[in-house]
């Protein structure tokens, strides 16, 4: 038995049967909330694992339900919206939303959402405080306490905003990191200038760590949005 506990926070009631079928019948523990009110009651009393959260609901906007939640914890949040537009993925990120699915979606869509979220939790959970020093992701390797990196077990050169860069999007692996999130943590600023600088360092960085940055195995650009380090098995 899947021991996960997940809150479905859905209006449509067709929509909330689909998804707590589906979770039910791959063993994953649900509850269910067809408005915000309740479901920021849910999830204060019962500390779910994820959140599935709609943001069209009938008494508040999605955005502010993740808004409320983030004041007190980091459970994971995938929002499923029928909002399909650029703006709206980036205000869910921003407000602290781990990922963004549009409707309408397929189960196994979902499935595979659920699935790098869980490993993204058993990885903060499992790991000690030697591992929590170093990052190791296939062939990459990052030694915070030493500063270091390596791929192939060859060190890398990287520039301090390169490192910054490289060390953000690990300790947020699997998380689409918005444009802004980024700026914010590595210049303090979102400016339209930072951003086009952003581009040019991730292009950089790619060059070192990517055998083919034409086709990344690390970091996944979602465009508009930002970019996601991926687990690389």
């Amino acid at each position: 038995m899947n021991k996960l506990l997940i809150l479905v926070v859905e209006d449509d009631p067709s929509i909330r049967k689909l998804i707590t079928t589906t979770l039910k019948a791959h063993e994953y523990r649900y509850l269910s909330a067809a408005n915000g009110q309740f479901a920021i009651l849910e999830a204060s009393s019962h500390n779910p694992d994820i959140v599935l959260l709609d943001l069209g609901l009938p008494d508040m906007d999605g955005v502010e339900i993740i808004r409320k939640i983030r004041a007190w914890s980091n459970m994971p949040i995938i929002v499923i919206s029928a909002r399909s537009e650029d703006s709206d993925k980036i205000e869910a990120l921003d407000a602290g939303a781990d990922d963004y699915l549009t409707k309408p979606f397929s189960v196994e869509e979902l499935l595979a959402r659920l699935r790098v979220t869980q490993r993204r939790l058993a990885m903060m959970q499992n790991r000690s405080q030697v591992e929590e020093s170093v990052f190791t992701n296939g062939s990459l390797k990052i030694d915070y306490v030493a500063g270091c990196v390596y791929l192939n077990e060859n060190e890398l050169h990287l520039t301090p905003i390169e490192y910054k860069l490289l060390c953000l999007l690990s300790q947020n692996i699997g998380k689409v990191l918005t444009h802004t999130y980024i700026t914010q943590a590595i210049w303090g600023s979102s400016w339209e200038n930072d951003i086009a600088s952003l581009r040019v360092f991730m292009a950089t960085l790619r060059k070192k760590i990517e055998s083919a940055p034409d086709s990344p195995q690390y970091i996944q650009t979602h465009i508009g949005v930002g970019y996601r380090m991926l687990r690389v098995e």
